[in-house]
């Protein structure tokens, strides 16, 4: 089987169900968001992590791979595929309870720096903000897509949270923002 089929070549590109549509659909932009945070989550995972946040970070990419299948699902072909659960929310929870049990409290900003790993988590932090706001024009069609709304939210939170963990385990100084006015 050859990779490229050449639809792209005019800037069209076909759902999962065989529907072509221009490559700035809605639902183009949103797994496209999507798959982007997922390469970025691949190359935090590459960094110097332990193996429990390493485990979570695979799993969170599974969800996050079976998310843009749904997304790109024009047909509901995949209905016998699980879809993201309540689960998959409270784990990421559970994770950011655990860290809130070390972490220092917040008092203001911090300017997203560091290390490789911490600021791969703010880059995927940031990156998984705009997978959310391109899910908004989808989930108003699909209502089934809403717990993934939840997900991303809670997920964006999660890579803020991973990344005070990293800083503060690789003895990284956190930077608050102080405006200059």
């Amino acid at each position: 089987m050859k990779i490229y089929t050449k639809t792209g070549d005019e800037g069209s590109t076909s759902l999962l169900g065989g529907t072509l549509v221009p490559k700035n659909d809605s639902r183009i932009e949103a797994y496209g968001a999507i798959d982007e945070l997922n390469s970025w989550i691949g190359l935090l995972s590459a960094q110097n992590l332990n193996q429990h946040d390493k485990d979570i970070l695979l799993h969170i990419q599974d969800r996050l791979m079976l998310l843009s299948s749904h997304v790109s699902d024009e047909k509901n072909t995949l209905q016998n595929l699980s879809m993201l659960e309540e689960k998959d929310v409270t784990m990421l929870e559970q994770e950011m309870d655990h860290f809130n049990s070390f972490l220092t409290t917040l008092k203001s900003f911090i300017v997203p720096r560091g290390d490789q790993a911490v600021a791969s988590c703010h880059l995927a932090r940031s990156v998984c903000r705009r997978a959310e706001r391109r899910l908004v024009p989808i989930i108003k069609e699909r209502k089934e897509l809403v717990i993934a709304m939840k997900f991303l939210n809670r997920l964006s939170d999660y890579l803020f949270m991973l990344s005070r963990k990293i800083g503060q385990e690789h003895d990284i100084k956190e930077i608050t923002w102080k405006p200059k006015f």
